[in-house]
């Protein structure tokens, strides 16, 4: 049965039976991933954006003989943000081939249709059933990333420690865990503003307005995620010069997600993308005990920064595909092969 359902109101258990099912396709799709923990679940799951809405149902098991509510073998939810919007499915894998896939996906479809909306995206993993999946219902391809994983354990951290020094004159480096100070938030959005790649991937869009940029920064917070923050700063202007964004998830605290790294323009080739990044995990190796791990992902074209980023350890680990569909096309089609 799948039913619309409300994180904020659900009870402890359907929260932990949904954990149970993320953690599930995590073993059978990613192992190499860390399990998600339940802390901050709830929050994780209901808040949002100011403008944005979130819709959520489950497809739940029957009860049990004994009367206790059967296990949530699958869960879908539509963000609807801007002109579109975001789908992201769980399907147990003991439920897979079962058709329930397709009815989550229909719900969900349905309800963007219903609510004006033209398009649906789908953020997919390379290297999983996923990809069969949504091609299959005629999802197309519309941008690529590749994810890269830093094993902590395997950094030369005094190695490290010079590239966090290897500055150009003229410009100082800040740790802001939580964020920027709200003085500094107008130039941090200016600095994001400038380099906006248009070729970017729609699905997990920045913010570059200086309210909206205090308001992710409060979601964020409220959804149980850590930002930190690590600014270069030009010392004649006091103008951000470029910036670097990781975010540590209570859900998974072992292995931190990394935003953000932007230098502006007119302040390139002095050194301040690989300094940023490296003090940015010095800090972490000091404010985050349990941490082991880091992933970013980027555009397989920014080949200065996967230089970077290779400089740094990482490995690159998976495909993270952006795919999308036109609403009524997918109803159509889901509705014609039932």
């Amino acid at each position: 049965m799948v039913r619309e359902w409300d994180p904020r109101t659900a009870s402890s258990a359907e929260i932990a039976s949904l954990l149970d099912t993320l953690n599930a396709v995590l073993a059978a799709d990613l192992p190499q991933d860390p399990p998600w923990r339940e802390i901050s679940m709830r929050e994780y799951l209901a808040e949002v954006m100011p403008g944005e809405r979130r819709i959520s149902w489950v497809a739940q098991a029957e009860k049990a003989a004994d009367g206790s509510p059967g296990a949530i073998l699958g869960h879908v939810h539509v963000l609807l943000l801007g002109d579109i919007g975001v789908l992201e499915v769980l399907v147990h894998p003991s439920a897979r081939r079962t058709g329930l896939g397709r009815s989550l996906v229909l719900t969900a479809a349905r309800r963007a249709y219903q609510e004006g909306f033209q398009s649906i995206g789908v953020e997919v993993v390379g290297d999983t059933p996923a990809i069969a999946f949504y091609e299959a219902l005629g999802f197309s391809k519309e941008f690529v990333e590749t994810r890269s994983v830093l094993d902590l354990s395997g950094v030369d951290w005094a190695e490290l420690a010079e590239m966090a020094t290897g500055i150009g004159a003229g410009y100082h480096l800040e740790f802001h865990p939580g964020g920027p100070p709200d003085e500094l938030i107008d130039a941090y959005a200016r600095a994001k503003a400038e380099v906006r790649d248009v070729e970017d991937g729609e699905l997990r869009p920045s913010s570059y307005d200086p309210q909206r940029l205090r308001d992710s920064l409060d979601c964020l917070h409220r959804r149980g995620m850590k930002p930190y923050i690590v600014l270069a700063l030009h010392e004649q202007t006091g103008e951000v010069a470029g910036l670097t964004e990781v975010v540590v998830p209570a859900q998974h605290p072992t292995r931190a997600d990394q935003y953000d790294t932007i230098v502006v323009q007119d302040h390139r080739g002095y050194g301040i993308d690989r300094a940023i990044k490296a003090r940015m995990l010095m800090e972490l190796r000091s404010t985050e005990a349990q941490l082991a791990e880091v992933q970013t992902w980027n555009a397989q074209a920014n080949e200065a920064m996967l230089k970077v980023n290779a400089e740094l350890g990482y490995r690159p680990d998976r495909e993270w595909c952006e795919y999308s569909i036109d609403v009524a096309e997918l109803v159509h089609r889901i509705d014609a092969g039932r």
